[in-house]
C-alpha cells in the first residue's frame, strides 16, 4: 500500500471518515470534531493517507508547522483491522519527510498513552505531559529531531 495525499472531495471525505471513526466516535464525539481550522485548503498543513485497493482509507495523519523549525504530527489514525502492519509507520515517515522539506528541524506530537511505545519505536522521546481530552484521554508530549 502506498502513502498518498487526498486530492478529491471524495478522497478527503474518506480520509476524514477514518479520523472520526478512530479518534472521535469511540469517545462519543460528534462528526465534525475530527477536523479543525487548519484542515482547510491553503492552511499550510499536509495530509497523508493510505487507501486500500477498494478505496477504503486505512491510515491517515496530518503535519503542520507550528514555527519554521517545529512541525507537529496530528490526527494519526489507523483502522483497527490494519494495526500492526506498519501503516502508521509509513504515515509518520511521510509526514516527517514533508516537514523536513519545509525546513523543520524537529517534530512534536501528543501521543495517547497506548501509543507512546509506537512513537518511541520511531525515535520519539517523551518530553512532557500532553493534554487530556474528553475528560479522560491522557497524552504525553513527544519530540524527535528530524
Amino acid at each position: 500500500m502506498e502513502v498518498t495525499t487526498p486530492r478529491t472531495p471524495d478522497e478527503f471525505a474518506r480520509y476524514f471518515e477514518l479520523r472520526w471513526q478512530v479518534l472521535r466516535d469511540p469517545f462519543g464525539q460528534p462528526r465534525g470534531s475530527e477536523r479543525d481550522e487548519l484542515d482547510a485548503e491553503g492552511s499550510g498543513t499536509e495530509h497523508a493517507v493510505i487507501f486500500t485497493d477498494s478505496g477504503e482509507a486505512v491510515a491517515a495523519g496530518r503535519i503542520q508547522l507550528n514555527t519554521p523549525e517545529e512541525a507537529q504530527v496530528r490526527y494519526m489514525a489507523v483502522a483497527e483491522s490494519q494495526r500492526g502492519l506498519g501503516l502508521g509507520r509509513l504515515i509518520v515517515r511521510r509526514l516527517e519527510e514533508i516537514a523536513r522539506s519545509r525546513g523543520a528541524t524537529y517534530a512534536v506530537l501528543n501521543a495517547r498513552d497506548e501509543a507512546v511505545g509506537f512513537y518511541r519505536s520511531l525515535g520519539y522521546e517523551v518530553v512532557g505531559v500532553g493534554p487530556t481530552i474528553f475528560g479522560s484521554v491522557t497524552h504525553s508530549r513527544m519530540q524527535r529531531t528530524l
